[in-house]
C-alpha cells in the first residue's frame, strides 16, 4: 500500500523566544501523546495529540526496530486521512479561540512539524517552539538555577513570613501583591494534612510554574518578594537546595496570631473549606484518619489515641447533627501539643530577630509600607 507522506514547506515559522511566551502567558498545543503530557507540560498547555499513546508506541517499536523512515511511514499509516482530520479540525479551533498560540512535541521535530504542515495545508498558520517541550524546559531549569544571581543583579531582598501553624500566612500572602504563593503554586497546604482533593503538579510542573511565576515576578521592578516560610518539600514536590536558600535568605515577619483565631483559621482551612472539595465526605474523614495515622509515631501513642478519639467524636457529631464545632478539639490538641513545639525548635535555630511581629493586619500594613 502507497502511504502518502507529508511534504513540508520551507518557510514554516519556528520561535525559541521563550521568555515571550512565559511574560504573555501565551497558550500552547502540546501534540505530544497524553502519557508524555501527564508527566510534565506547561501551564498555558493544551495536549491535543497527533497520536495517541497506543500509535505513539507502535510508532516508538517500529523506529527501535527498523529505523526512522519505516516509523515515519507507519505514524502516516496510523494517523491516515479520516484520523487526521478530527485533529487537525481540534488544532484549528484552538486557534480560532487563541489567535497567538504556538505548538511544540518533545524536541520540535517531527511531530510538531506535521502538525504545522497539516495545519499551513489548510489555511491556518502557526509558530512551533524551536527545540520543542525539551528546550524551553530546559530554559526554564536554567532560570531557576540563576536565582540567586538574579535576585542580587535585580536587587531584589526576600522576605519570610513566619508564624505557628494557623496564624494566616497565607491570608497575608494573598493580600500581598509582591509575594509568591508557594503553596499555591505546589496546590498543597504545607502540612500532613494540607493535600487536596486534587492531586498535585508533579515535579516538573512544579519546577516549570515556579520560574514562570519568578520571572513574571522580576518584570514588576520591585525591591522585595514576600514569601511564606515553607519547608524544601512542599507536599510531593520539592525545590532545589539553591532556590530554596537564596529564598530564604530574607529577613523574618512573624504573624503572631492568639490560640483561638489560630484554630479558627485552621477550622474554615482544613474542615469547611477541605470537606467542600470532596464529592463523598467519607472520602474527607479517610484522608484525615490517613494522615493521623501517618503521624502516628510523632505524636506518640497516648496523644494519637486522644486526638483519633477527639476527631472521631467531632465527626460523630457532624454525621447526627450536621454540626462541625467538634472539630475544634482536635485542631487545638494538634496545634498546641504536636506543631508549636516543632515550632518552637525550628525558631531556635534563627539567631537574628524577625524585622517585625504583629497580628495579621498589623503584619500586613507593614507588608504595604515597606514595598511601597
Amino acid at each position: 500500500m502507497t502511504v502518502q507522506l507529508t511534504e513540508f514547506s520551507d518557510s514554516l515559522p519556528q520561535t525559541d523566544d521563550f521568555r515571550s511566551i512565559v511574560l504573555k502567558q501565551t497558550p500552547l498545543i502540546d501534540v505530544r501523546a497524553p502519557v508524555e503530557f501527564a508527566q510534565g507540560a506547561f501551564a498555558s498547555a493544551s495536549n491535543l495529540p497527533l497520536m495517541n499513546d497506543e500509535e505513539r508506541q507502535k510508532v516508538g517499536l517500529c523506529y527501535k526496530q527498523h529505523g526512522n523512515a519505516a516509523a515515519v511511514k507507519l505514524g502516516h499509516q496510523l494517523v491516515n486521512e479520516s484520523v487526521r482530520e478530527p485533529r487537525v479540525q481540534a488544532w484549528s479551533k484552538f486557534m480560532e479561540q487563541h489567535p497567538e498560540a504556538m505548538l511544540y512535541c518533545f524536541r520540535g521535530g517531527m511531530r510538531s512539524k506535521i502538525a504545522q504542515q497539516w495545519l499551513a495545508d489548510s489555511g491556518r498558520d502557526i509558530v512551533r517552539l524551536k527545540g520543542g517541550y525539551k528546550a524551553f524546559r530546559r530554559y526554564l531549569i536554567d532560570y531557576l538555577e540563576s536565582l540567586p544571581s538574579l535576585l542580587v543583579q535585580h536587587d531584589i531582598q526576600p522576605l519570610v513570613l513566619a508564624g505557628r501553624t494557623g496564624s494566616g500566612k497565607t491570608l497575608v500572602i494573598q493580600q500581598i501583591e509582591q509575594a509568591i504563593d508557594l503553596e499555591g503554586i505546589a496546590h498543597h497546604r504545607g502540612s500532613a494534612f494540607g493535600r487536596h482533593a486534587t492531586p498535585q503538579p508533579t515535579q516538573i510542573d512544579f519546577e516549570n510554574r515556579l520560574a514562570m511565576a519568578l520571572m513574571r515576578f522580576m518584570e514588576k521592578s520591585v525591591r522585595h518578594l514576600v514569601i511564606e516560610d515553607e519547608g524544601r518539600n512542599i507536599g510531593s514536590v520539592s525545590m532545589s537546595k539553591s532556590v530554596f536558600d537564596a529564598l530564604k535568605s530574607g529577613q523574618r515577619i512573624i504573624v503572631d496570631t492568639p490560640l483561638a483565631e489560630r484554630i479558627q483559621i485552621t477550622f474554615q482551612e482544613y474542615v469547611i473549606e477541605a470537606q467542600q472539595e470532596y464529592p463523598q465526605i467519607a472520602d474527607w474523614v479517610e484522608f484525615m484518619r490517613a494522615a493521623l495515622n501517618r503521624i502516628q509515631k510523632r505524636l506518640g501513642g497516648e496523644r494519637y489515641q486522644r486526638v483519633l478519639k477527639q476527631f472521631q467524636q467531632a465527626w460523630d457529631l457532624q454525621a447526627r447533627t450536621g454540626e462541625t464545632y467538634g472539630h475544634e478539639a482536635w485542631i487545638k490538641t494538634l496545634l498546641t501539643e504536636y506543631y508549636d513545639p516543632m515550632y518552637d525548635y525550628q525558631m531556635q535555630k534563627h539567631p537574628h530577630p524577625p524585622c517585625f511581629q504583629g497580628s495579621i493586619e498589623e503584619v500586613i500594613q507593614f507588608l504595604q509600607s515597606t514595598l511601597q
